[in-house]
């Protein structure tokens, strides 16, 4: 046990997570954003993304980075949820200038989401704690298919920046025209989150992006004990496969109450993964490489 204990110890030296739900936020958070970096720096992680599906975080990144004291860096990011005007070239374009790494297109508010929160019983995903206005439903592409002229707009911003871009919470057939029209743009950071979740991607799909130069992350905790668990390790087993543990990375998508901190969950993950019988150095790549190389911290 010591053995295994010292592994993850060791593991969680450097390794990096782009999916951390801390609060403040509308949804129940078990920890605040300082201490979800003063845990991180606990372990010695490198780095962790502080994420909020209705408001950008990189003012409290900046804040926490330049006055804690921490060794592990938090890094900014935004949602493009109704909050921030939907798929807003405004809201990117500051948001990038004052040091946002990470922009994801709409997640709760994509047509997709709300249509499997309406239609599949039991869909996974948290609740506001207060009642907010009626969202408008968001997509990627138009009734023709076509990518729309404003999402066009910020991926040129994205690619200015070289920033990263995430598809969010859309449906697959938004995601490959979405992600080829980021190429032609000249965005060169592209991953997707949980694809076989709301977005629906099948193995295939996922060689198929990984193919298009898309890294491929997916949610810890949806692996592991957690109230979001709800895929197995044979499930983990292809989705690594279908793109290859060099397109892999996992963030753990944690903060919620109820649930184990981000801290805890990315220790989990990594147990799982060597249990599945990946070797250090693919545990590795996988918690940290991938991720450190997408937003282009120093390896």
């Amino acid at each position: 046990m010591s053995d295994m204990k010292d592994r993850i110890d060791s593991l969680m030296k450097g390794a990096v997570d782009l999916h951390i739900h801390s609060g403040p936020s509308l949804h129940p958070r078990k920890l605040d954003h300082i201490e979800a970096v003063r845990e991180a720096d606990e372990q010695g992680m490198a780095a962790i993304l502080l994420k909020d599906h209705y408001y950008p975080t990189m003012p409290v990144t900046r804040l926490i980075n330049e006055n804690c004291g921490f060794q592990t860096q938090a890094i900014g990011s935004i949602v493009l949820n109704n909050p921030l005007g939907g798929l807003n070239p405004s809201a990117v374009d500051y948001a990038l200038k004052q040091g946002a790494r990470v922009v994801w297109m709409a997640t709760a508010h994509a047509k997709n989401h709300m249509d499997h929160e309406a239609e599949k019983p039991g869909f996974q995903f948290p609740q506001n704690t207060a009642k907010t206005v009626a969202p408008t439903p968001l997509t990627l592409t138009d009734d023709s298919g076509k990518v729309r002229d404003e999402v066009k707009h910020i991926l040129d911003l994205i690619a200015e920046a070289d920033a990263v871009v995430s598809g969010g919470h859309h449906h697959a057939r938004e995601l490959f025209p979405f992600y080829e029209e980021a190429k032609v743009r000249g965005v060169k950071r592209l991953f997707l989150n949980h694809p076989t979740y709301v977005n629906d991607c099948s193995f295939q799909d996922i060689t198929h992006l990984v193919g298009m130069g898309v890294k491929i992350e997916h949610s810890a905790c949806m692996f592991i004990e957690s109230t979001f668990k709800m895929f197995d390790t044979d499930h983990l087993k292809a989705v690594i496969d279908a793109a290859g543990v060099a397109s892999t990375f996992f963030g753990t998508d944690l903060g919620q109450k109820g649930n184990p901190s981000p801290a805890q969950g990315m220790r989990m993950m990594i147990e799982l993964l060597l249990d599945c019988g990946y070797s250090d150095e693919e545990v590795r790549q996988m918690t940290t490489t991938a991720a450190a190389e997408l937003v282009g911290l120093p390896a």
